[in-house]
């Protein structure tokens, strides 16, 4: 094969000449004209925001689209929240506030009026308002107030919103000292902390008997950052500077003995702590829109604690430290009233950016992320990102031929490059694997496609490959796959000799340069695309292949099992749980303990009418499984569950009786309820010691057997059950039904096969996907 020189033929690291140059004055370019808000972390690229070479554009746009101020009046100064906000934001606690806007035009807004209800309590004025007298029940006008954007066609992509008030976020509340009896020993010897380094021992002390407190990493990562909070505190307590020498002992009990209390708890003192909490968060909980009421997601600021990442993190066991409010950024609407932060702090920046969606953002000190708050995932925002993302998706079949046909060709390419490119394209296009990108020394060593080393890759002749790696979350992917021989031979020739394990496969390829040559086909195609193109398609192939026929739980498991296919294609794996083996054995129980009944029955009909039981003796028979030691530990655990259920239905009435100030139950009325129980038990031994049924008033032959019928239908569905969670035991069905499968699919799947959507989504769910709901009908396809 002859060797044609290019700039694609020499490996990524070792291009330092005209690429470095090109892509240095691009940077700068780029960096000269760039808005300072950072790159959002979330999947969409609709929370990147826009540069300042597009600032005229927007700014026109904006100007178009500014709502008057009768339109605004729900976006107000919230006087009695805990966020009230401030008529002016130039200054706060003596501290100076940075504002950035958009446009000047945009920052000279006419105020809006004044409304001193709470955030939260304010209700948005309809524009076709019914006459008076309208006797419109409240659910139908809140349904008529649901903004459904998937039918609205203004909406262009760019300038996210033209008016948004919100409370800002809520901080975790301040650290509270252990009681002076609970230390921390060192040598044995009660330590006195400042309550800074106390706080970070307790987060240690909590988790004393977790696996991660007793991972050498986690114990190792922990103690260099307390170590330097004892410095920074200073004073006679630096003399702690082993590990091994400390003992947490007293402070994980105090916490312990605050979790055991905690879950003692009676149903009043819930309810107050619940009412309480929801009291807090209520004016966090929502913003205005455009006018329209959202629901915010993640509003409040994650606590201080330890970090303990996924699978084998080198970071695990680090100090997340406590956000301060001089570390957050608060994004609004122009002449809207600001957040007040909280007493004696002010925020790092006040931004009025129309173009992104967030509502703050801060730096996390583990990995120096940019974190956000976002509306909640059934917000239109939210909604229109997801709706976009699936008709990109939906988009690529009209190309993927062609590009399928492109790089299939190119696996033969003179230029290495392009030989590997086409490599890389197969692998994320038929087994589903993430693009990648190069780690640091201080992430967790995953890979993807791209990032592919040495040894993750091994082969058995004829054309089968072993992929051994650590995916996205630590998740191992161990697949033994066939592929097409040209493939297989390039993979080989990728491996060879001089390169050895730690060296890269594909090392004349990166993730960006992968996305620049996707673009060629389709804007906006990027590697990740093709997961969710894939997911989606693979889904609608396997639930055409299932029968209109059975039961609707028979229905539902087959829905899983395709859905499962995705999850194994997608590789999200999970371990099986502690509670898994717990759990399968309650089901099968329960399976045991319909099938007594249904022995029960028989008996009596046998009683009933005795030529039935000589007619079809084995139909008497008991199942196998139900032996006598079976039948007794049933009987048994049936009869315990009973008592449990009468003693705390009991404690609950007493506890709603001692809130309403009434008269607690007598001891006797326990003793009265629990005859029942008692009755029962005796039923079932005087069952089993004479093996006759009780006969009672009203029964007849037709009657139980119509039971037992029931009983039936019962085991049938509880075996299904059975049998979709051990075979969903290892495998995450939600992620790939949230994130990779088109919703709409769902949706027809559940009106063509008549299946509750109920069944197959969440609640959360079912608000976060309203707009395919509405949007989808039995013959949609993707």
């Amino acid at each position: 094969m002859t060797n044609v020189l290019s700039d694609e033929d020499i490996p990524l690291s070792q291009r330092k000449a005209t690429v470095t140059s090109k892509i240095s004055e691009t940077a700068k370019k780029r960096k000269s004209v760039t808005v300072k808000n950072e790159r959002s972390i979330s999947d969409s690229d609709d929370q990147i925001p826009l540069k300042k070479k597009r600032a005229t554009e927007t700014a026109v746009v904006a100007t178009k689209a500014q709502p008057s101020s009768k339109k605004i009046k729900t976006e107000e100064k919230l006087s009695k929240s805990p966020a009230s906000t401030k008529a002016s934001p130039a200054k706060a606690n003596g501290k100076s506030k940075k504002v950035n806007n958009v446009s000047a035009k945009q920052a000279t807004e006419p105020e809006s009026d004044i409304d001193e209800k709470p955030l939260a309590k304010r209700k948005v004025k309809k524009t076709d308002s019914k006459a008076d007298g309208d006797d419109t029940s409240t659910q139908e006008k809140e349904e008529e107030e649901f903004y459904k954007w998937w039918e609205s066609e203004s909406n262009d992509g760019s300038v996210k919103w033209n008016s948004l008030v919100h409370n800002g976020v809520l901080f975790p509340p301040p650290y509270e000292p252990l009681p002076a009896h609970v230390k921390l020993k060192y040598k044995g010897v009660p330590v006195v902390l400042p309550p800074e380094a106390e706080e970070v021992a307790g987060f240690f002390g909590a988790m004393l008997e977790t696996d991660h407190a007793k991972n050498e990493v986690f114990q190792s990562n922990f103690f260099n950052d307390f170590k330097a909070v004892l410095k920074n505190c200073g004073g006679p307590h630096l003399n702690v500077e082993k590990f091994e020498h400390c003992d947490f002992t007293d402070i994980f009990n105090y916490y312990e003995e605050k979790r055991v209390q905690k879950k003692a708890m009676s149903t009043a003192e819930k309810k107050r702590v619940k009412e309480e909490k929801d009291k807090l968060e209520e004016n966090y909980k929502v913003c205005y829109l455009d006018g329209r009421k959202e629901l915010v997601g993640n509003f409040r600021i994650e606590p201080p604690g330890l970090f303990r990442g996924r699978g084998s993190h080198p970071k695990t066991g680090k100090l997340k430290e406590r956000v301060m409010p001089e570390q957050v950024t608060i994004n609004i609407g122009f002449n809207t009233p600001i957040p007040q932060p909280p007493d004696g702090h002010d925020w790092a920046e006040v931004k009025h950016d129309n173009t992104v969606s967030w509502l703050a953002t801060w730096k996390e000190n583990i990995n120096g992320a940019q974190k956000y708050v976002f509306l909640a995932a059934n917000s239109s925002l939210k909604g229109m990102s997801d709706y976009k993302k699936f008709e990109k998706a939906r988009e690529l079949k009209n190309h993927i031929t062609r590009i399928r046909k492109d790089y299939t060709k190119e696996l033969k390419d003179e230029l290495m490059a392009n030989r590997q490119r086409a490599t890389a394209m197969y692998l994320i296009d038929v087994l589903a694997l993430r693009a990648g990108g190069e780690k640091g020394e201080d992430e967790a060593d995953t890979v993807g496609c791209c990032s592919l080393r040495y040894e993750h890759v091994s082969f058995k002749p004829p054309n089968t490959v072993v992929f051994d790696f650590l995916g996205k979350d630590s998740i191992r992917f161990y697949q033994e796959v066939k592929i097409d021989p040209q493939v297989y031979k390039n993979l080989k020739l990728f491996k060879k000799a001089p390169k050895k394990i730690g060296d890269q496969l594909f090392d004349r390829l990166d993730p960006p340069t992968l996305n620049r040559h996707l673009q060629n086909y389709m804007p906006g195609l990027t590697a990740k695309v093709f997961r969710t193109y894939n997911a989606s398609k693979t889904m609608q192939d396997q639930l055409a292949k299932i029968e209109n026929k059975g039961t609707v739980n028979e229905k539902y498991v087959a829905y899983n099992a395709a859905n499962r296919t995705v999850a194994i294609l997608c590789n999200h794996q999970r371990t099986v749980s502690k509670a898994h083996e717990q759990s399968v054995g309650k089901i099968e129980d329960k399976i045991l303990e319909i099938k007594l009944q249904r022995y029960r029955l028989k008996m009596t009909i046998a009683q009933l009418d005795p030529k039935l039981k000589k007619s079809d003796p084995e139909y008497f028979q008991p199942d196998p499984e139900l032996d006598d030691t079976a039948m007794d530990r049933l009987i048994d655990q049936i009869i315990q569950r009973e008592k449990d259920k009468v003693a705390k239905k009991f404690q609950k009435e007493n506890e709603k009786r001692a809130a309403e100030k009434e008269e607690a139950l007598s001891e006797s009325e326990l003793r009265t309820r629990m005859k029942v129980v008692e009755e029962l038990e005796a039923e079932y031994k005087k069952e089993r010691k004479t093996g006759k049924a009780e006969i009672k008033n009203g029964m007849t032959v037709e009657k139980l057997q119509a039971q037992i019928e029931k009983l039936n239908e019962r085991i049938v569905n509880t075996t299904l059950q059975l049998k979709d969670k051990e075979d969903n035991s290892t495998v995450a069905l939600t992620t790939s039904k949230i994130n990779y499968i088109d919703p709409r699919l769902t949706v027809m799947f559940s009106k063509k096969y008549n299946v509750p959507i109920e069944k197959l989504f969440s609640k959360t769910l079912r608000e976060k996907f309203k707009w395919a709901i509405e949007s989808a009908d039995e013959n949609w396809t993707f």
